[in-house]
């Protein structure tokens, strides 16, 4: 972020205010620049007006010199996310310090810089966080882009992908991997080792990930949020809706786009930035207080009901499993299929697992000669070792009530 500073013309200092008797040594002159004295000089001395003119250009050049080093240090620091520090933000962001092991976070690697670098035309990105365990090799992140580069038509998509890493090894894998990284820690959280679900941990990076996209919103980029554990196989802005400000994934998905009792997924959305969406996902953020022990999906399906989102005038969209599919309903058409999520799966294990026949169902049907892919007569082989049984005894403790009768007795 850039330092206000002011310019050393809009007030003169005090050090250079000075009277005119001090000049002119008042009624009884100053002997230092009389004209008695000068008579009695040994040297030639300027004029008094050429001496004065002097000492004004040396002071100017003083003065002049100190504001070029405070500008030099501001421009140095212009490249720092403009996070606000409202009380609002639970997670200040900061830039890991340097160590011995760790990569240098240089200028080239500072969010705003990198966000400017990886964004399309109309200023979108394309968003994931990365920690310490999806980053290992063979692990997550490996099948993350490789489903870039064997999808239909998606490999340029990773020009504007941006790689938010959580911990520094997982910044150290993500230069080896890919052009977009950005190191973002918290100060006090470790998100290095794998977040299970509904643990604490995995509440707190839920939740940092919400205010953080938040942040992106006010830097004033679109962004597609996408979970590592999503592969990609086609293009999904071909399916986006163009009059929406905030659309999302289902777990579930009714029929329609804009029923309201559809179940969406965090894991994936498209959202831009404007008024309506930044002061929304400020009021999903603060709503964290409200609920505590949910994480931000189950807070969604409760505030999605709330009648602030309908007096900000929040446009939500939710898309359908048939394009953008998981685990918990797989999307039924491969010739359709733009995006498939290892949802409803507990364990990285049986993610991996998996992931890896996810990816080699789509390689055997684009293989296919054109005729039978039209036929559609491959399927998923999946989900496998994920599935919604193992679940169901890792929700949190004050689960047995489901969001829906929160937002029946809120309504009542």
């Amino acid at each position: 972020m850039s330092i206000p500073h002011r310019s050393p013309f809009q007030r003169r200092p005090s050090f250079l205010t000075t009277t005119n008797s001090s000049r002119t040594g008042g009624a009884g002159g100053d002997s230092s620049y009389s004209s008695s004295s000068s008579s009695s000089a040994t040297h030639t001395m300027l004029p008094e007006p050429a001496a004065l003119i002097l000492r004004r250009f040396l002071l100017l050049v003083a003065v002049s010199l100190s504001c070029y080093v405070i500008l030099r240090a501001s421009d140095s620091l212009r490249f720092l996310p403009r996070f606000p520090s409202s009380s609002s933000s639970a997670f200040p962001y900061i830039f890991p310090s340097v160590s011995d092991d760790s990569p240098t976070v240089s200028d080239e690697y500072r969010l705003e810089k990198v966000l400017k670098d990886a964004a399309m035309v109309d200023r979108t990105v394309i968003l994931t966080t990365l920690n310490e365990a999806w980053a290992a090799q063979n692990s997550v992140i490996d099948l993350f882009l490789e489903s870039f580069r064997i999808g239909d038509r998606t490999r340029w998509l990773l020009n504007h992908l941006v790689i938010v890493a959580l911990d520094q090894k997982a910044f150290a894998r993500c230069l080896v991997l890919h052009t977009h990284c950005v190191s973002l820690v918290s100060e006090g959280v470790d998100f290095h080792r794998e977040a299970y679900f509904m643990t604490p941990d995995y509440l707190k990076m839920m939740w940092r990930r919400i205010d953080f996209l938040r942040s992106v919103l006010e830097m004033g980029y679109n962004f597609v949020f996408t979970d590592a554990d999503i592969m990609w196989f086609r293009d999904p802005f071909q399916r986006f809706y163009l009059d929406a400000d905030f659309q999302i994934a289902c777990d579930h998905f009714l029929g329609s786009s804009d029923d309201l009792e559809n179940r969406p997924n965090g894991g994936f959305n498209y959202v831009k930035s404007n008024n309506r969406s930044i002061e929304f996902y400020k009021f999903w953020y603060s709503s964290r207080e409200t609920y505590p022990g949910y994480h931000d999906q189950d807070v969604l399906n409760i505030i999605k009901f709330h009648p602030f989102i309908m007096d900000i005038g929040l446009k939500i969209k939710f898309l359908d499993t048939a394009y953008f599919g998981g685990l918990c309903e797989p999307s039924k058409d491969l010739n359709q299929v733009c995006t498939m999520h290892a949802n409803c799966c507990y364990g990285l294990d049986s993610k991996l697992h998996d992931l890896k026949i996810m990816l080699q169902d789509w390689k055997q049907f684009m293989s296919l000669p054109p005729s039978l892919k039209r036929l559609s007569i491959l399927s998923w082989r999946v989900p496998q070792n994920c599935s919604l049984d193992s679940l169901q005894h890792y929700g949190s403790p004050q689960h047995n009530d489901s969001p829906e009768k929160d937002v029946k007795e809120w309504q009542d």
